[in-house]
Protein backbone atom coordinates (compact mmCIF):
# COMPACT_ATOMS: atom_id res chain seq x y z
CA UNK A 1 0.00 0.00 0.00
CA UNK A 2 1.52 3.35 -1.04
CA UNK A 3 1.23 6.65 0.81
CA UNK A 4 -1.75 7.85 -1.25
CA UNK A 5 -3.67 4.60 -0.71
CA UNK A 6 -2.96 4.74 3.02
CA UNK A 7 -4.23 8.35 3.12
CA UNK A 8 -7.36 7.36 1.22
CA UNK A 9 -8.10 4.44 3.57
CA UNK A 10 -7.62 6.70 6.58
CA UNK A 11 -10.07 9.22 5.15
CA UNK A 12 -12.62 6.47 4.54
CA UNK A 13 -12.29 5.31 8.15
CA UNK A 14 -12.75 8.84 9.46
CA UNK A 15 -15.83 9.43 7.30
CA UNK A 16 -17.43 6.08 8.12
CA UNK A 17 -20.65 6.11 10.18
CA UNK A 18 -20.24 6.07 13.95
CA UNK A 19 -21.45 2.46 14.15
CA UNK A 20 -18.68 1.38 11.77
CA UNK A 21 -16.01 3.48 13.51
CA UNK A 22 -16.92 2.11 16.93
CA UNK A 23 -16.86 -1.54 15.87
CA UNK A 24 -14.87 -3.40 18.57
CA UNK A 25 -11.39 -4.49 17.55
CA UNK A 26 -10.68 -6.93 20.38
CA UNK A 27 -12.63 -9.29 22.62
CA UNK A 28 -12.08 -6.92 25.54
CA UNK A 29 -13.95 -4.19 23.63
CA UNK A 30 -16.76 -6.55 22.61
CA UNK A 31 -19.99 -5.98 24.58
CA UNK A 32 -22.70 -8.56 25.14
CA UNK A 33 -23.15 -12.24 24.21
CA UNK A 34 -21.52 -13.41 27.42
CA UNK A 35 -22.96 -16.88 26.82
CA UNK A 36 -20.75 -17.10 23.71
CA UNK A 37 -17.61 -15.08 24.41
CA UNK A 38 -17.65 -14.60 28.16
CA UNK A 39 -14.58 -15.47 30.18
CA UNK A 40 -13.75 -19.16 29.91
CA UNK A 41 -16.21 -19.85 27.09
CA UNK A 42 -15.19 -22.26 24.38
CA UNK A 43 -15.32 -19.77 21.50
CA UNK A 44 -13.42 -17.12 23.43
CA UNK A 45 -10.67 -19.61 24.24
CA UNK A 46 -10.47 -20.69 20.59
CA UNK A 47 -10.26 -17.08 19.37
CA UNK A 48 -7.63 -16.08 21.90
CA UNK A 49 -5.55 -19.14 21.04
CA UNK A 50 -6.14 -18.65 17.29
CA UNK A 51 -7.31 -22.24 17.13
CA UNK A 52 -10.45 -22.12 15.00
CA UNK A 53 -10.60 -25.49 13.30
CA UNK A 54 -14.31 -25.83 12.55
CA UNK A 55 -16.61 -23.52 10.66
CA UNK A 56 -18.99 -21.27 12.56
CA UNK A 57 -22.48 -19.91 11.97
CA UNK A 58 -23.49 -16.80 13.90
CA UNK A 59 -27.27 -16.52 14.08
CA UNK A 60 -29.24 -13.71 15.69
CA UNK A 61 -31.10 -10.39 15.32
CA UNK A 62 -29.53 -7.37 13.59
CA UNK A 63 -27.13 -5.22 15.57
CA UNK A 64 -26.16 -7.89 18.10
CA UNK A 65 -22.51 -8.33 17.09
CA UNK A 66 -22.36 -11.17 14.56
CA UNK A 67 -20.26 -9.38 11.96
CA UNK A 68 -18.41 -7.53 14.69
CA UNK A 69 -17.27 -10.75 16.33
CA UNK A 70 -16.13 -12.02 12.94
CA UNK A 71 -14.07 -8.83 12.58
CA UNK A 72 -12.57 -9.39 16.03
CA UNK A 73 -11.54 -12.85 14.85
CA UNK A 74 -10.02 -11.22 11.76
CA UNK A 75 -7.96 -8.89 13.96
CA UNK A 76 -6.87 -11.75 16.22
CA UNK A 77 -6.02 -14.58 13.86
CA UNK A 78 -2.80 -15.15 11.96
CA UNK A 79 -4.86 -16.73 9.19
CA UNK A 80 -5.81 -14.76 6.11
CA UNK A 81 -9.30 -13.29 6.49
CA UNK A 82 -11.71 -12.73 3.59
CA UNK A 83 -15.19 -11.21 3.65
CA UNK A 84 -17.92 -11.49 1.05
CA UNK A 85 -21.54 -10.42 1.21
CA UNK A 86 -24.11 -12.94 0.06
CA UNK A 87 -26.27 -10.01 -1.03
CA UNK A 88 -23.68 -8.79 -3.54
CA UNK A 89 -21.47 -11.79 -4.31
CA UNK A 90 -22.24 -14.82 -6.42
CA UNK A 91 -20.59 -18.11 -7.35
CA UNK A 92 -18.00 -16.37 -9.56
CA UNK A 93 -16.83 -14.24 -6.62
CA UNK A 94 -16.71 -17.30 -4.43
CA UNK A 95 -14.62 -19.20 -6.97
CA UNK A 96 -12.07 -16.38 -7.03
CA UNK A 97 -11.83 -16.39 -3.23
CA UNK A 98 -11.45 -20.19 -3.21
CA UNK A 99 -8.74 -20.06 -5.89
CA UNK A 100 -6.75 -17.53 -3.89
CA UNK A 101 -7.26 -19.57 -0.71
CA UNK A 102 -5.90 -22.68 -2.41
CA UNK A 103 -2.89 -20.78 -3.73
CA UNK A 104 -2.21 -19.27 -0.33
CA UNK A 105 -2.49 -22.66 1.34
CA UNK A 106 -0.27 -24.36 -1.22
CA UNK A 107 2.45 -21.70 -1.40
CA UNK A 108 2.58 -20.45 2.19
CA UNK A 109 0.66 -23.06 4.21
CA UNK A 110 -1.63 -20.27 5.41
CA UNK A 111 -5.26 -20.89 6.27
CA UNK A 112 -8.12 -18.70 5.05
CA UNK A 113 -11.09 -17.76 7.19
CA UNK A 114 -14.04 -16.69 5.05
CA UNK A 115 -16.86 -14.58 6.43
CA UNK A 116 -20.05 -14.86 4.38
CA UNK A 117 -22.34 -12.12 5.62
CA UNK A 118 -26.10 -12.73 5.22
CA UNK A 119 -25.38 -16.31 4.16
CA UNK A 120 -29.10 -17.12 4.09
CA UNK A 121 -29.34 -14.91 0.98
CA UNK A 122 -27.51 -17.55 -1.03
CA UNK A 123 -29.66 -20.16 -2.67
CA UNK A 124 -28.99 -23.87 -2.34
CA UNK A 125 -26.80 -24.05 -5.45
CA UNK A 126 -24.60 -21.21 -4.20
CA UNK A 127 -24.26 -22.81 -0.78
CA UNK A 128 -23.50 -26.17 -2.44
CA UNK A 129 -20.63 -24.50 -4.29
CA UNK A 130 -19.05 -23.61 -0.94
CA UNK A 131 -19.52 -27.02 0.68
CA UNK A 132 -16.57 -29.02 -0.76
CA UNK A 133 -14.10 -26.27 0.13
CA UNK A 134 -15.35 -26.17 3.72
CA UNK A 135 -15.19 -29.94 3.82
CA UNK A 136 -11.55 -30.19 2.62
CA UNK A 137 -10.40 -27.30 4.82
CA UNK A 138 -9.59 -24.85 2.03
CA UNK A 139 -11.56 -22.26 4.00
CA UNK A 140 -12.93 -22.05 7.50
CA UNK A 141 -16.40 -20.58 7.13
CA UNK A 142 -17.98 -17.99 9.37
CA UNK A 143 -21.56 -17.54 8.24
CA UNK A 144 -23.58 -14.64 9.66
CA UNK A 145 -27.36 -14.75 9.39
CA UNK A 146 -30.48 -13.26 10.92
CA UNK A 147 -32.48 -16.34 9.92
CA UNK A 148 -32.67 -19.79 11.47
CA UNK A 149 -29.72 -21.66 9.89
CA UNK A 150 -31.48 -24.99 10.38
CA UNK A 151 -33.99 -23.81 7.77
CA UNK A 152 -32.01 -21.34 5.66
CA UNK A 153 -28.59 -22.99 5.43
CA UNK A 154 -28.16 -26.36 3.73
CA UNK A 155 -27.87 -29.30 6.08
CA UNK A 156 -24.33 -30.37 5.07
CA UNK A 157 -22.96 -26.90 5.90
CA UNK A 158 -24.83 -26.83 9.21
CA UNK A 159 -23.54 -30.30 10.14
CA UNK A 160 -19.95 -29.12 9.54
CA UNK A 161 -20.35 -25.95 11.60
CA UNK A 162 -20.80 -24.89 15.20
CA UNK A 163 -23.98 -22.83 15.57
CA UNK A 164 -23.85 -19.86 17.96
CA UNK A 165 -27.12 -18.05 18.62
CA UNK A 166 -26.80 -14.35 19.42
CA UNK A 167 -29.38 -12.65 21.63
CA UNK A 168 -30.66 -9.08 21.55
CA UNK A 169 -28.41 -6.86 23.62
CA UNK A 170 -29.61 -5.88 27.07
CA UNK A 171 -30.29 -2.24 27.92
CA UNK A 172 -27.12 -2.20 30.02
CA UNK A 173 -25.13 -3.47 27.02
CA UNK A 174 -26.47 -0.71 24.79
CA UNK A 175 -25.82 1.94 27.46
CA UNK A 176 -22.21 0.76 27.71
CA UNK A 177 -21.80 0.93 23.93
CA UNK A 178 -23.23 4.46 23.75
CA UNK A 179 -21.11 5.70 26.66
CA UNK A 180 -18.02 4.24 25.03
CA UNK A 181 -18.87 6.12 21.82
CA UNK A 182 -19.29 9.34 23.80
CA UNK A 183 -15.95 8.92 25.60
CA UNK A 184 -13.73 7.54 22.80
CA UNK A 185 -11.69 10.48 21.51
CA UNK A 186 -10.21 8.60 18.56
CA UNK A 187 -13.29 7.04 16.97
CA UNK A 188 -16.22 8.55 18.85
CA UNK A 189 -17.15 11.90 20.40
CA UNK A 190 -14.64 11.99 23.28
CA UNK A 191 -12.87 14.96 21.72
CA UNK A 192 -16.10 16.97 21.54
CA UNK A 193 -18.11 18.39 24.42
CA UNK A 194 -21.29 16.30 24.14
CA UNK A 195 -23.78 16.33 26.99
CA UNK A 196 -26.70 13.92 26.84
CA UNK A 197 -29.55 13.99 29.33
CA UNK A 198 -30.38 10.80 31.20
CA UNK A 199 -33.90 10.57 29.79
CA UNK A 200 -32.52 11.14 26.27
CA UNK A 201 -30.03 8.30 26.68
CA UNK A 202 -32.79 6.08 28.11
CA UNK A 203 -34.98 6.84 25.11
CA UNK A 204 -32.27 5.90 22.62
CA UNK A 205 -31.66 2.64 24.46
CA UNK A 206 -35.34 1.75 24.82
CA UNK A 207 -36.30 2.38 21.21
CA UNK A 208 -33.20 0.67 19.82
CA UNK A 209 -34.56 -2.57 21.23
CA UNK A 210 -31.25 -4.34 21.74
CA UNK A 211 -29.80 -3.25 18.39
CA UNK A 212 -26.45 -1.53 18.91
CA UNK A 213 -26.25 -0.29 15.33
CA UNK A 214 -29.63 1.41 15.62
CA UNK A 215 -28.65 3.07 18.89
CA UNK A 216 -25.30 4.34 17.52
CA UNK A 217 -26.94 5.64 14.34
CA UNK A 218 -29.46 7.55 16.44
CA UNK A 219 -26.74 8.97 18.68
CA UNK A 220 -24.77 10.09 15.64
CA UNK A 221 -27.81 11.81 14.14
CA UNK A 222 -28.58 13.51 17.46
CA UNK A 223 -25.00 14.82 17.90
CA UNK A 224 -24.34 15.82 14.30
CA UNK A 225 -27.67 17.60 13.88
CA UNK A 226 -27.46 19.60 17.12
CA UNK A 227 -25.72 22.96 17.00
CA UNK A 228 -23.33 23.67 19.91
CA UNK A 229 -24.58 26.09 22.52
CA UNK A 230 -22.17 27.63 25.04
CA UNK A 231 -19.46 25.36 23.71
CA UNK A 232 -21.39 22.13 24.24
CA UNK A 233 -23.63 19.89 22.16
CA UNK A 234 -26.64 19.26 24.38
CA UNK A 235 -28.74 16.21 23.47
CA UNK A 236 -32.13 16.53 25.14
CA UNK A 237 -35.04 14.10 25.19
CA UNK A 238 -36.70 16.09 22.39
CA UNK A 239 -33.60 15.71 20.22
CA UNK A 240 -33.38 11.98 21.02
CA UNK A 241 -37.04 11.47 20.14
CA UNK A 242 -36.46 13.10 16.75
CA UNK A 243 -33.37 10.99 16.16
CA UNK A 244 -35.03 7.62 16.73
CA UNK A 245 -38.78 7.99 16.55
CA UNK A 246 -39.89 4.40 16.12
CA UNK A 247 -38.52 1.10 17.26
CA UNK A 248 -37.33 -0.89 14.26
CA UNK A 249 -39.46 -4.02 13.96
CA UNK A 250 -37.46 -7.18 13.41
CA UNK A 251 -39.76 -8.71 10.85
CA UNK A 252 -39.12 -10.30 7.49
CA UNK A 253 -42.15 -11.67 5.65
CA UNK A 254 -40.19 -14.72 4.57
CA UNK A 255 -38.04 -15.18 7.65
CA UNK A 256 -38.09 -16.37 11.25
CA UNK A 257 -39.75 -13.24 12.65
CA UNK A 258 -42.68 -13.78 10.29
CA UNK A 259 -43.26 -17.36 11.39
CA UNK A 260 -42.54 -16.68 15.06
CA UNK A 261 -44.95 -13.73 15.17
CA UNK A 262 -47.83 -15.45 13.42
CA UNK A 263 -47.25 -18.44 15.71
CA UNK A 264 -47.48 -16.18 18.77
CA UNK A 265 -50.63 -14.59 17.32
CA UNK A 266 -52.32 -17.95 16.73
CA UNK A 267 -51.39 -19.27 20.18
CA UNK A 268 -52.63 -16.08 21.85
CA UNK A 269 -56.03 -16.36 20.15
CA UNK A 270 -56.17 -20.08 20.97
CA UNK A 271 -55.22 -19.28 24.57
CA UNK A 272 -58.02 -16.68 24.90
CA UNK A 273 -55.68 -13.77 25.61
CA UNK A 274 -57.16 -10.80 23.71
CA UNK A 275 -54.42 -8.36 24.74
CA UNK A 276 -51.62 -10.63 23.52
CA UNK A 277 -53.55 -11.35 20.31
CA UNK A 278 -53.87 -7.60 19.66
CA UNK A 279 -50.18 -7.06 20.45
CA UNK A 280 -48.99 -9.58 17.84
CA UNK A 281 -51.63 -8.38 15.38
CA UNK A 282 -50.38 -4.79 15.61
CA UNK A 283 -46.77 -5.93 15.24
CA UNK A 284 -47.63 -7.71 12.00
CA UNK A 285 -49.67 -4.83 10.60
CA UNK A 286 -47.05 -2.21 11.60
CA UNK A 287 -44.34 -4.32 9.93
CA UNK A 288 -46.29 -4.40 6.65
CA UNK A 289 -47.72 -7.91 6.79
CA UNK A 290 -50.44 -8.59 4.21
CA UNK A 291 -53.77 -8.24 6.11
CA UNK A 292 -55.25 -10.96 3.90
CA UNK A 293 -52.66 -13.39 5.21
CA UNK A 294 -53.79 -12.56 8.76
CA UNK A 295 -57.44 -12.98 7.80
CA UNK A 296 -56.69 -16.37 6.24
CA UNK A 297 -55.16 -17.46 9.54
CA UNK A 298 -58.27 -16.20 11.37
CA UNK A 299 -60.47 -18.24 9.02
CA UNK A 300 -58.46 -21.33 9.98
CA UNK A 301 -58.58 -20.47 13.69
CA UNK A 302 -62.35 -20.07 13.53
CA UNK A 303 -62.70 -23.71 12.48
CA UNK A 304 -59.65 -25.30 14.12
CA UNK A 305 -59.73 -23.74 17.59
CA UNK A 306 -63.21 -22.27 18.07
CA UNK A 307 -65.20 -24.64 15.89
CA UNK A 308 -68.58 -25.76 17.19
CA UNK A 309 -68.05 -24.08 20.55
CA UNK A 310 -69.11 -20.94 18.66
CA UNK A 311 -70.14 -21.63 15.05
CA UNK A 312 -70.59 -17.88 14.59
CA UNK A 313 -66.83 -17.47 14.75
CA UNK A 314 -66.35 -18.31 11.10
CA UNK A 315 -69.35 -16.11 10.25
CA UNK A 316 -67.81 -13.11 12.01
CA UNK A 317 -64.41 -13.66 10.38
CA UNK A 318 -66.05 -13.99 6.97
CA UNK A 319 -68.01 -10.78 7.50
CA UNK A 320 -64.89 -8.93 8.67
CA UNK A 321 -62.88 -10.22 5.71
CA UNK A 322 -65.55 -9.04 3.27
CA UNK A 323 -65.80 -5.70 5.05
CA UNK A 324 -62.02 -5.34 4.82
CA UNK A 325 -62.19 -5.81 1.05
CA UNK A 326 -64.75 -3.02 0.82
CA UNK A 327 -63.08 -0.63 3.28
CA UNK A 328 -59.35 -1.29 2.84
CA UNK A 329 -56.64 0.27 4.98
CA UNK A 330 -56.36 2.04 7.34
CA UNK A 331 -59.98 1.68 8.53
CA UNK A 332 -59.89 -2.03 7.73
CA UNK A 333 -57.76 -2.43 10.85
CA UNK A 334 -61.02 -2.24 12.81
CA UNK A 335 -62.20 -5.38 11.08
CA UNK A 336 -58.90 -7.16 11.69
CA UNK A 337 -59.22 -6.19 15.35
CA UNK A 338 -62.87 -7.22 15.58
CA UNK A 339 -62.27 -10.66 14.07
CA UNK A 340 -59.24 -11.20 16.30
CA UNK A 341 -61.02 -10.14 19.49
CA UNK A 342 -64.12 -12.20 18.71
CA UNK A 343 -62.10 -15.37 18.27
CA UNK A 344 -59.81 -14.63 21.22
CA UNK A 345 -62.79 -14.23 23.57
CA UNK A 346 -64.95 -17.02 22.11
CA UNK A 347 -65.27 -20.43 23.79
CA UNK A 348 -62.76 -22.88 22.33
CA UNK A 349 -63.02 -26.37 20.91
CA UNK A 350 -60.89 -28.34 18.49
CA UNK A 351 -63.57 -30.97 17.91
CA UNK A 352 -63.67 -30.10 14.19
CA UNK A 353 -60.27 -31.79 14.08
CA UNK A 354 -62.19 -35.08 14.29
CA UNK A 355 -61.94 -34.96 10.49
CA UNK A 356 -58.23 -35.80 10.67
CA UNK A 357 -58.87 -38.82 12.87
CA UNK A 358 -61.43 -40.10 10.39
CA UNK A 359 -59.01 -39.43 7.54
CA UNK A 360 -56.30 -41.41 9.34
CA UNK A 361 -58.73 -44.34 9.63
CA UNK A 362 -59.39 -44.26 5.90
CA UNK A 363 -55.70 -43.97 5.06
CA UNK A 364 -54.67 -46.76 7.39
CA UNK A 365 -57.42 -49.29 6.70
CA UNK A 366 -58.90 -48.10 3.42
CA UNK A 367 -62.47 -47.01 2.81
CA UNK A 368 -65.05 -49.67 3.62
CA UNK A 369 -67.95 -50.45 1.27
CA UNK A 370 -71.11 -48.36 1.56
CA UNK A 371 -73.88 -50.46 3.17
CA UNK A 372 -76.47 -51.47 0.60
CA UNK A 373 -79.30 -49.57 2.28
CA UNK A 374 -77.27 -46.32 2.15
CA UNK A 375 -76.42 -46.50 -1.54
CA UNK A 376 -77.85 -44.11 -4.14
CA UNK A 377 -81.22 -45.27 -5.45
CA UNK A 378 -81.75 -42.57 -8.05
CA UNK A 379 -81.38 -45.00 -10.94
CA UNK A 380 -83.73 -47.56 -9.42
CA UNK A 381 -86.47 -45.22 -8.33
CA UNK A 382 -86.21 -42.53 -10.98
CA UNK A 383 -89.66 -41.23 -11.91
CA UNK A 384 -91.45 -42.56 -8.82
CA UNK A 385 -93.40 -40.36 -6.44
CA UNK A 386 -91.54 -38.94 -3.46
CA UNK A 387 -93.82 -40.51 -0.84
CA UNK A 388 -93.65 -43.87 -2.55
CA UNK A 389 -89.86 -43.59 -2.58
CA UNK A 390 -89.78 -42.92 1.17
CA UNK A 391 -92.13 -45.83 1.88
CA UNK A 392 -90.07 -48.18 -0.24
CA UNK A 393 -86.82 -47.17 1.47
CA UNK A 394 -88.33 -47.65 4.93
CA UNK A 395 -90.13 -50.94 4.33
CA UNK A 396 -88.31 -52.71 1.54
CA UNK A 397 -84.71 -51.64 1.29
CA UNK A 398 -83.58 -51.58 4.92
CA UNK A 399 -82.92 -47.85 5.04
CA UNK A 400 -84.84 -46.08 7.78
CA UNK A 401 -85.85 -42.57 6.80
CA UNK A 402 -85.31 -40.49 9.98
CA UNK A 403 -88.15 -38.07 9.22
CA UNK A 404 -90.58 -40.94 9.17
CA UNK A 405 -90.11 -41.35 12.94
CA UNK A 406 -91.56 -39.19 15.73
CA UNK A 407 -88.20 -37.92 17.04
CA UNK A 408 -86.82 -37.28 13.55
CA UNK A 409 -84.20 -39.87 14.41
CA UNK A 410 -83.95 -43.63 14.43
CA UNK A 411 -81.20 -45.99 15.45
CA UNK A 412 -79.35 -47.07 12.34
CA UNK A 413 -75.78 -47.94 11.34
CA UNK A 414 -74.19 -45.52 8.89
CA UNK A 415 -70.58 -46.70 9.06
CA UNK A 416 -69.27 -49.72 7.17
CA UNK A 417 -69.13 -52.99 9.10
CA UNK A 418 -66.07 -53.27 11.32
CA UNK A 419 -65.57 -49.51 11.75
CA UNK A 420 -66.67 -48.14 15.09
CA UNK A 421 -66.03 -44.41 14.73
CA UNK A 422 -65.88 -42.33 17.90
CA UNK A 423 -63.77 -39.55 16.40
CA UNK A 424 -66.09 -36.65 17.16
CA UNK A 425 -65.72 -35.72 20.82
CA UNK A 426 -67.28 -32.35 21.62
CA UNK A 427 -65.70 -30.58 24.59
CA UNK A 428 -68.89 -29.15 25.99
CA UNK A 429 -67.77 -25.52 25.66
CA UNK A 430 -70.23 -22.91 24.43
CA UNK A 431 -72.64 -24.21 21.81
CA UNK A 432 -71.17 -27.69 22.15
CA UNK A 433 -73.11 -28.04 25.41
CA UNK A 434 -76.27 -28.10 23.30
CA UNK A 435 -74.69 -30.61 20.93
CA UNK A 436 -73.87 -32.94 23.83
CA UNK A 437 -77.40 -32.57 25.23
CA UNK A 438 -78.81 -33.40 21.79
CA UNK A 439 -76.62 -36.50 21.46
CA UNK A 440 -77.54 -37.64 24.99
CA UNK A 441 -81.20 -37.23 24.13
CA UNK A 442 -80.76 -39.44 21.08
CA UNK A 443 -79.08 -42.08 23.24
CA UNK A 444 -82.14 -42.06 25.50
CA UNK A 445 -84.38 -42.55 22.47
CA UNK A 446 -82.14 -45.48 21.47
CA UNK A 447 -82.49 -47.06 24.90
CA UNK A 448 -86.28 -46.72 24.85
CA UNK A 449 -86.55 -48.34 21.43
Amino acid sequence: MDLFEHSRQEQIRQEAPLAARMRPRTLDEFVGQEHIVGEGRLLRRAIEADRLFSSLVFWGPPGTGKTTLAMVIANTTASHFETISAVLAGVADLRQVIKEAKDRRGMYGKRTILLVDEIHRWNRAQQDALLPHVEDGTVILIGATTENPYFEVIGPLVSRSRIFQFKSLTDDDVVAILQHALSDAERGYGSRNVQIDGDALAHLVRVAGGDARSALNALELAVESTAPAAGAIHVTLAVAEESIQQRALQYDKSGDAHYDTISAFIKSVRGSDPDAALYWLTKMVAAGEDPRFILRRLYILAAEDIGLADPNGVVVVNACAQAFEWVGMPEGQYHLSMATLYLATAPKSNSAGAYWSALEEVKEHGAGPVPIYLRDKSEVFRGTLREHYKKTLVEHDGYKYPHAYPEGWVEQRYLPEGIEGGWFRPKGHGYEKQIIERLEKLKNVKRKT
